[in-house]
């Protein structure tokens, strides 16, 4: 794994939900405040490469069960942006 890698890795593993807000929104990706914060405390601590699309899928599928499925999906396109090179 890249250095690169390693910091976005560990942003996602530690935002906040204002951060999560801002990013969003940097990438006109539509997250609510209660949606950034639901999302967050979910991602928080639990160490996920989201440049391995296995363990991608299987948060964004979490991600659904928490914040609803059409969350999901927009959190995806988010760390797809974060995960191009």
């Amino acid at each position: 794994m890249t250095i690169f890698q390693s910091i976005i890795n560990h942003k996602i593993n530690t935002i906040t939900a204002d951060e999560l807000i801002k990013y969003a929104d940097q990438f006109n990706i539509s997250v609510n405040k209660q949606q950034a914060v639901k999302i967050s405390e979910y991602l928080r601590g639990k160490n996920v490469n989201i440049f391995n699309d296995s363990e991608r899928a299987q948060l964004v599928k979490e991600i659904a069960k928490t914040a609803g499925p059409a969350t999901a999906r927009e959190v995806n396109k988010l760390f797809i942006q974060l995960t191009k090179n």
